[in-house]
């Protein structure tokens, strides 16, 4: 079959050729009666766009990346899910690259890796230095996502990761719960932000800092929450109050650390964590947890790129200074089963 060009759909809707490619590139300025007469003739001629060819023509691709450490983790997967909707509303097709937390993956996409193949660039960074990027700031459209910061000359949207530790933790504090360990240190920025929010929490509650109550892990992973309180349980030290898990992937491993321990939830010994990943909700039982709002992340971070990409209005130049816009989103906590202490008859 002969492959449907732009001039056969124009022939097909009665408009120019130019109309049909103002249509297809997303141009604003089209009546919605025309568009949809055009979209009309693109659904029945079944014409595909050819993106090599609009890409050398326009000097844009219409695709973007997304560089996030792990596709596994739940967390990772929905926000790509969200920042692919997202886009999706936008025409513009994303390319998802899983980094692994490679310091040296992340310092290349920050050196334009992924530009020969998108038009902007939105990295989830998890362990590059800052100091190995300096203070030189990209040529090309970039915003960074998440809590991890390489310097504040790049645009980055996330949470405020302090007040989220620290409103997990003031809600077990609020259900009496005075020994809660923190669940997650390690060397990474994240690590050191929600640390810093469960000792503020800690702190305002009046709560004596006790060394064996910040139990670091090195992944935050099921697999590490489990183990890392398995060997916290066959401890010496007395039973605490309540798990603040630094990431839900945590408090999944260790909820089923404490079930296995014959210790229960919340009875026992309360569990929150952050992320509010659907996995949740249907734990056992189910999971206390921060929720980021994903949908507005991914619309912020669109919306910073668009900016630099020009979709939204004139295109940045090569080596103009980015605007380093520092946006923190909206988040709130979801209460559920696993932190319910004071009503569970302690």
């Amino acid at each position: 079959m002969a492959r449907v060009r732009m001039r056969d759909v124009a022939e097909h809707a009665g408009v120019s050729v130019r109309t049909v490619s103002n249509v297809v590139s997303g141009y604003p300025h089209v009546s919605p009666e025309t568009r949809a007469k055009v979209q009309r003739s693109l659904d029945e001629l079944g014409y595909r766009m050819d993106y090599l060819a609009r890409g050398l023509r326009s000097g844009r691709t219409g695709f973007i990346a997304l560089a996030v450490p792990f596709l596994a983790e739940p967390y990772f997967a929905e926000l790509a899910q969200a920042v692919i909707r997202a886009a999706g509303r936008r025409g513009i097709t994303v390319l998802v690259e899983a980094t692994a937390g490679d310091s040296e993956v992340e310092r290349r996409i920050l050196d334009g890796g992924l530009t020969n193949v998108a038009d902007g660039v939105l990295l989830s960074a998890l362990t590059v230095p800052a100091a190995d990027v300096g203070a030189r700031t990209p040529d090309f459209p970039l915003v960074m996502l998440g809590e991890h910061s390489v310097g504040d000359q790049f645009p980055r949207v996330g949470i405020d990761n302090v007040a989220a530790a620290r409103t997990a933790v003031e809600h077990l504090v609020e259900q009496g719960c005075r020994r809660i360990v923190a669940l997650g240190r390690n060397g990474s920025e994240n690590g050191r932000q929600r640390t810093e929010g469960y000792q503020q929490a800690m702190s305002a509650a009046r709560v004596r800092r006790v060394n064996w109550l910040v139990v670091p892990v090195e992944d935050w992973t099921r697999e590490q929450g489990y183990a890392a309180v398995r060997e916290l349980l066959e401890g010496d030290g007395p039973l605490p109050d309540a798990v603040f898990a630094f990431n839900d992937a945590l408090a999944v491993g260790a909820l089923r650390a404490l079930d296995a321990s014959g210790v229960r939830v919340p009875e026992d010994v309360a569990v929150a964590g952050i992320d509010d990943i659907q996995e949740a909700a249907y734990t056992h039982p189910p999971l206390t947890s921060v929720a980021p709002d994903l949908n507005v992340i991914a619309e912020r971070a669109l919306a910073l790129l668009e900016e630099q990409t020009g979709r939204s209005g004139a295109a940045r130049e090569p080596g103009a200074p980015v605007a380093a816009v520092q946006e923190a989103t909206p988040f709130r906590l979801v209460v559920r089963e696993s932190s319910r202490w004071r009503s569970a008859g302690r």
